[in-house]
């Protein structure tokens, strides 16, 4: 939420005339009164000096930010008020307080109270904002300064300290007592996510007993009823029901992530109440509890690290990256590259542990979560129909229209110009409402919808929604994902820059089969060994914690369990033509320095082979450089010139600019001890060399993206990856060819407005990257709104709002999380973008084959209707009966329509634009051709 979406002109005051901060906060808080933000200002402003007693709101460049979570009210109010003159506010620093955000939110929106106090403060530490709020000469001007601020970013987050986390929660680092945890569970709700009511089946079952066609259908019943065809009656009945029956089904065994987000929740955790570790269910967690966190748990909640020790997380199910994060319970004050989900002192329900320990405070819980919100977007996001749901009720109108209007007709023309018995005329009514009217319609489509499927799923593709083969066949823009669906998903070393010299390495993935290059010549492992590159795959095996899987019955190929950079060098060991056990089992482990997000490096100190103690390094390139004053050259030391060290920052940036992720290696001798520390360790090193890895494209992505392109159909790229690794990305599949391309950020795009977001999107080679759920459902609604048909791709809990929004939800069933899977309507079982492709083959060949067998069902209503005009006009006996009538279009009209559906795909047909979505299945002319001519 942006500040400038807090105010209007009736919540800024731009002449406060308080002088002390007891009367400031009165007259802020009566101006949220008066606009009838609040209702009991009074005991708002009691709170708010209480809390200013225990931490005083005020900073520097003379700002006060009196803030406070309260009971009572509905939603996050904010008022901004301006001192000309300044009020002593009691500040610390006794400077007076001449700019005043006064920001309240209800009890329960803790984390979205903090998130907006950490935006808050990040915007008005800012000097030049402050001025410009000062010199405002009126409320329009001013919320524009404010507008114009969060556009060029300068509402950045702020890391708040500790003690604004627990005195905001009313909590401690000891955690809560047993009988507040106990009231703030009635008073916050279980840690639960909710399920928003739905319809009751027998509504949802009645809603297809009332469309169109049923209605028709049901209006001929009656009338045969009332001509005493009882038998007719009842097969009419059958007929409508059966139809009802197989839609409800499907309709049935929709989505129902709500229950997949569920299981994202432990069942039990561990918390401390009264000072002492307890196991308590999930659901029992409030906000202030302290919860205690261990590798291999799952966050229960959304909470803020007070304690950390090596701790990484799986964020992958916020933000679809799989790539452990480094956690730290120190404040980071320079929060401006960070999105909510990416501060480094925060952890979040639904997330694993992998590895480490850690303690944190608990902002929120519930649907108050961040997975909560997802959750919620879910769930209000209403189903709509396919462009095939959308032709088909239009045909039915048309249909309906014109086969009540003849049988209106008949039954008139009947009963007063050919003088038929009224008995007669219901016939003649009746016969010409049910020669009209397709019985065999919808279970034609859906049957050879069927048969689409079972087609789809030999290639990879599984429907979980009959329509959606069709919407995909019509695709316009396929918004997808990066991790694995255009990649791998497996991180592996292509790039090695050592001894002074460049190699590149063969394979992808964690297969440990290819080769070592250099010059585009395989090296053998004697020239391996004779280089000194076992010293380099030393350090990467020794300073390593990953595990290089080989397949199994359960995992059918390579895999790796740990961090995947590290594994990544396991691999890089095996190509190398060494067993990386064998490298540990010789070089035993006696103490580790672990990663952190400060020194950005791993260390670990060896009892090497020959019984000297080596310190191995790995982690950021520059850091590593700047603690080394030698370099490997030739298996030997030589001292690192400001040159070699040119040469080496060089070939980082090419790396880099190649979106490869890079690690420096080193190592250092050191002394025998029982514990070591980094500054003891980290120095004097020897510079050994750069691995440049890379999560390489699928080989067969580049033909799928080329075939889409002919197709007409728009790929666009959306990933929680940084910007210049979705560049390299691109550019190696063919998505983009122009190295200027456009790399939209996710803090880029939440500045962005909806027309400036329209035009972005028009444009060729568009790329979003560090994007949230929110971001990919604005990118999906602008999309909709510009009249595409929109595909997504996904596999995490982050990605089902989007699947869900999207026409079609495509979920990666490899990878893809239950969520995930359930929101989407389509899955693929290879987790490969070019089965996306094969699929959309397969849905434009369905509409081409529905086509077909509608004017084949269409083309024998005349021949049903003229027996009945026989009838009346010469008075001959009916040759054809209208219960034979339901069986021609029930029985004798489905076998030849399914063989028109079951046609495969023709040649070219992915040489051809998208349908367009005006396009009509049965226009005018064709249904008066099928009557008038075929017929």
């Amino acid at each position: 939420m942006k500040i400038s979406e807090l105010l209007d002109k009736n919540t800024i005051e731009l002449d406060l005339k308080a002088k002390k901060k007891a009367q400031a906060i009165h007259e802020v808080a009566d101006i949220l009164y008066k606009t009838k933000k609040i209702k009991n200002p009074n005991d708002i402003v009691a709170v708010l000096l209480e809390r200013e007693k225990v931490s005083p709101s005020t900073f520097e460049n003379g700002v006060a930010i009196p803030h406070a979570t309260i009971e009572g009210i509905k939603e996050v109010v904010a008022c901004l008020a301006i001192s000309r003159s300044g009020i002593d506010f009691e500040s610390p620093d006794k400077r007076p307080v001449r700019v005043i955000f006064l920001l309240l939110s209800p009890l329960e929106e803790s984390e979205t109270h903090l998130q907006i106090l950490s935006k808050a403060e990040g915007l008005l530490r800012n000097k030049k904002l402050c001025d410009a709020i000062l010199t405002a000469y009126s409320k329009e001007g001013l919320i524009n300064e404010i507008i114009n601020a969060e556009r060029i970013g300068w509402d950045t987050y702020i890391n708040l300290p500790k003690k604004e986390f627990l005195l905001e929660l009313g909590t401690t680092e000891r955690g809560l007592s047993r009988e507040e945890a106990k009231r703030r569970l009635q008073r916050f709700g279980s840690n639960l996510l909710e399920k928003i009511r739905r319809k009751p089946l027998i509504l949802r079952f009645s809603a297809n007993l009332t469309n169109l066609l049923a209605i028709l259908l049901w209006v001929a019943g009656i009338l045969a009823f009332i001509a005493n065809l009882p038998e007719l009656a009842w097969a009419i009945l059958a007929v409508i029901f059966i139809n009802a029956a197989f839609s409800f089904w499907q309709e049935y065994k929709a989505e129902k992530g709500i229950e997949a987000l569920r299981e994202l929740i432990p069942s039990y955790s561990r918390v401390l109440r009264d000072s002492k570790e307890d196991r308590i269910l999930t659901s029992e967690i409030v906000p202030g509890d302290v919860i205690l966190l261990e590798e291999g748990d799952k966050v229960p909640a959304d909470g803020r690290l007070f304690e950390a020790f090596d701790m990484q997380i799986d964020n992958s199910a916020l933000t679809g990256e799989s790539r452990p994060v480094y956690k730290i319970s120190e404040p980071v004050f320079d929060g401006k590259n960070f999105l909510w989900t990416e501060i480094p002192n925060l952890v979040f329900g639904g997330t694993n542990v992998l590895s480490g320990s850690g303690r944190a405070i608990v902002i929120a819980t519930g649907m108050h979560s961040e997975i909560g919100k997802i959750a919620r977007l879910t769930q209000v996001i209403k189903e709509e129909l396919s462009p095939l749901q959308r032709e088909m009720i239009k045909v039915t109108k048309v249909v309906s229209i014109l086969a009540i209007s003849m049988g209106i007709l008949f039954f008139i023309l009947g009963s007063y110009v050919v003088h038929l018995t009224t008995f007669e005329s219901f016939i003649f009514a009746i016969g010409i409402i049910v020669a009209n009217v397709p019985e065999g319609l919808l279970p034609t489509v859906s049957l050879a919808l069927a048969m689409a499927v079972q087609r789809m799923a030999k290639r990879h593709v599984i429907i979980r929604r009959l329509s959606s083969v069709e919407t995909l066949g019509c695709t316009t823009v396929i918004c997808t994902d990066k991790t694995g669906t255009l990649t791998t998903n497996q991180i592996s070393v292509v790039r090695l820059w050592f001894n002074n010299s460049l190699f590149e390495i063969e394979g992808s993935g964690y297969d440990p089969s290819g080769q070592i290059l250099y010059n585009g010549s395989p090296l053998s492992r004697e020239e391996i060994k004779k280089s000194g590159m076992e010293a380099l795959i030393q350090i990467g095996v020794t300073c390593n914690n990953a595990e290089l899987l080989a397949p199994s019955n359960e995992k059918p190929f390579w895999s790796i369990a740990g961090d995947p950079t590290e594994g990544a060098l396991l691999v890089l060991a095996k190509k190398a033509g060494f067993d990386f056990k064998d490298i540990k089992d010789k070089n035993p482990r006696i103490f580790q320095l672990s990663f952190d997000s400060v020194r950005k490096r791993m260390s670990t100190i060896n009892l090497m082979e020959g019984e000297n103690i080596l310190a191995n390094v790995k982690g950021a390139p520059r850091e590593v450089l700047s603690l080394c004053n030698s370099v490997y050259v030739d298996g030997k030391k030589e001292p690192l010139t400001d040159e070699i060290k040119t040469s080496i920052l060089k070939h980082l940036d090419n790396f880099a600019s190649e979106g490869l992720r890079v690690l420096g290696l080193a190592y250092g001798e050191v002394e025998k001890k029982d514990i070591y520390s980094p500054s003891e360790v980290e120095h004097e090193l020897t510079f050994m060399g750069l691995t440049g890895m890379m999560d390489p494209p699928r080989p067969e992505v580049p033909q799928a993206v080329s075939l889409c392109q002919t197709a007409g159909i728009k790929v666009i790229m959306i990933t929680g990856d940084y910007g210049l690794t979705a560049h390299s990305i691109a550019r190696k599949i063919g998505l983009v060819r122009d190295e200027n391309a456009r790399i939209i950020t996710g803090t880029e795009l939440t500045e962005m407005n909806d027309d400036e977001l329209k035009e972005a999107l028009r444009g060729k080679g568009v790329i979003f990257a560090r994007v949230s759920p929110d971001h990919k459902m604005r990118i999906v609604d602008a999309l909709k709104d510009m009249g595409e048909i929109v595909a997504v791709t996904g596999d995490g809990v982050n990605d089902a709002p989007a699947l869900k929004k999207a026409h079609v939800g495509i979920a990666m069933g490899l990878r893809g999380t239950d969520v995930a899977k359930e929101s989407a309507t389509i899955i693929i079982t290879d987790d490969n973008f070019a089965s996306i492709v094969a699929g959309i083959e397969e849905g434009r060949a369905i509409y081409s084959n529905i086509k077909k067998f509608v004017t084949y069902i269409f083309a024998s209503n005349i021949p049903e209707i003229i027996p009945f005009i026989l009838f009346v006009l010469f008075k001959i006996p009916l040759p054809l009966t209208i219960m034979q009538i339901l069986a021609v279009d029930l029985g004798t009209d489905l076998l030849p329509a399914l063989g028109l559906g079951a046609e495969s795909p023709e040649p070219g047909v992915m040489n051809q634009p998208p349908r367009s979505s005006k396009k009509r299945l049965l226009d005018p002319p064709c249904y008066f051709g099928l009557m008038a001519f075929w017929g």
